[in-house]
C-alpha cells in the first residue's frame, strides 16, 4: 500500500513538468504514443502535448484488421491537434500466425507442433504494436511514451515485451481511477473517451470482465490496503505476486554465487 496525497490537477502538472525535464535531460523533443482511443493513451497523449507541444507528439493508431472504435482514436488526435498515422497490424499478425502454425519445419532436426493458444495469439497484437511504435519512434528520433497504469501493472493486465516496453511510463504511478480523474481536468479531451469502458481491443471483453476484478477494488487495495472484501484482496495479491516478473528487468542468474540459483 502506498499512501498518496492525490490531487488530479497537481498530478497532471507534475507529469507535464516531468516530461519537459526528461526531454531536456535526454535531449529529445518528440514523442510517439500508441493511440487506442481509451483513457490511458488519451491522457498520455494530452500530457505529452502540453509538455512538448502538439506538433511534437506523434500518435500511431494500430488496428488489428478492423477496429470498430477506431473513430475514437481519430477523435483523440484531432482534439489534441497531434500528428496521426494509421498502421494496420492485421497482415503482420496473420503472417506471423501463418508461420508459427503452418510454417515449414526441419523435421530431421526435431520438428514439433505448436499448439494453438488463444492467449498467445491475443498477446501477439501488443508485441507487434510495440515493434511498429518503436520503428516509428527511432525513425523520428523520438521517445516512446508508455500508456499503462498502476492498476494494470499490479494484476499483470499487460503484455510483457508489448505494452510494458517503453522509454518512460507516463501513468505507471497512477491507478486506473486516478487516470480518469486526471483526464477530467483537461478540457481539451472528449469526456466520453476519458470515461470510456476499458477494453484491450483484442479479446472482445472489457478489462474488468476479463480480469474478474473491478478497477475500483484494485484502487482501494493499492491506496487503502484493502478493497473491503478479503476474498478479492487475496485474488489481487495473488495476481500481483504472480505477475511481478512483468515489472522488473529479466532476472540475471549469478554463476559466481556460492548458492546456485541466487542472483
Amino acid at each position: 500500500m502506498v499512501k498518496v496525497d492525490f490531487s488530479p490537477e497537481k498530478a497532471r502538472d507534475n507529469l507535464v513538468s516531468a516530461v519537459r525535464k526528461l526531454a531536456a535531460d535526454q535531449g529529445f523533443s518528440r514523442v510517439v504514443v500508441a493511440i487506442s482511443g481509451g483513457k490511458d493513451s488519451t491522457v498520455t497523449a494530452a500530457i505529452c502535448a502540453r509538455a512538448l507541444g502538439p506538433q511534437n507528439v506523434y500518435g500511431v493508431m494500430m488496428p488489428d484488421g478492423e477496429q470498430k472504435d477506431i473513430a475514437d482514436s481519430h477523435r483523440v488526435c484531432e482534439a489534441l491537434g497531434i500528428n496521426s498515422r494509421v498502421v494496420n497490424i492485421g497482415p503482420m499478425h496473420e503472417a506471423l500466425r501463418d508461420q508459427v502454425y503452418r510454417g515449414e519445419g526441419i523435421a530431421e532436426k526435431g520438428d514439433y507442433t505448436v499448439p494453438e493458444s488463444r492467449e498467445s495469439d491475443i498477446n501477439v497484437g501488443p508485441r507487434i504494436r510495440m515493434t511498429v511504435a518503436r520503428y516509428i519512434a527511432q525513425a523520428l528520433g523520438a521517445r516512446l511514451a508508455g500508456t499503462g497504469n498502476l492498476s494494470e501493472a499490479t494484476v499483470g493486465y499487460c503484455t510483457k515485451d508489448g505494452d510494458t516496453s517503453c522509454d518512460f511510463a507516463m501513468l505507471g504511478a497512477l491507478t486506473s481511477v486516478e487516470v480518469v480523474k486526471v483526464g477530467l481536468t483537461m478540457p481539451e479531451l472528449p469526456r466520453d473517451l476519458v470515461e470510456k469502458t476499458p477494453t484491450d481491443g483484442l479479446s472482445g471483453m472489457s478489462d474488468e470482465e476479463k480480469l474478474g476484478i473491478r478497477y475500483a477494488d484494485i484502487h482501494s487495495y493499492l491506496r487503502n490496503g484493502t478493497c473491503g472484501d478479503p476474498a478479492v484482496d487475496a485474488v489481487i495479491a495473488r495476481k500481483e505476486a504472480a505477475n511481478m516478473h512483468k515489472r522488473k528487468m529479466p532476472l540475471i542468474l549469478n554463476p559466481f554465487d556460492s548458492e546456485p540459483g541466487h542472483a
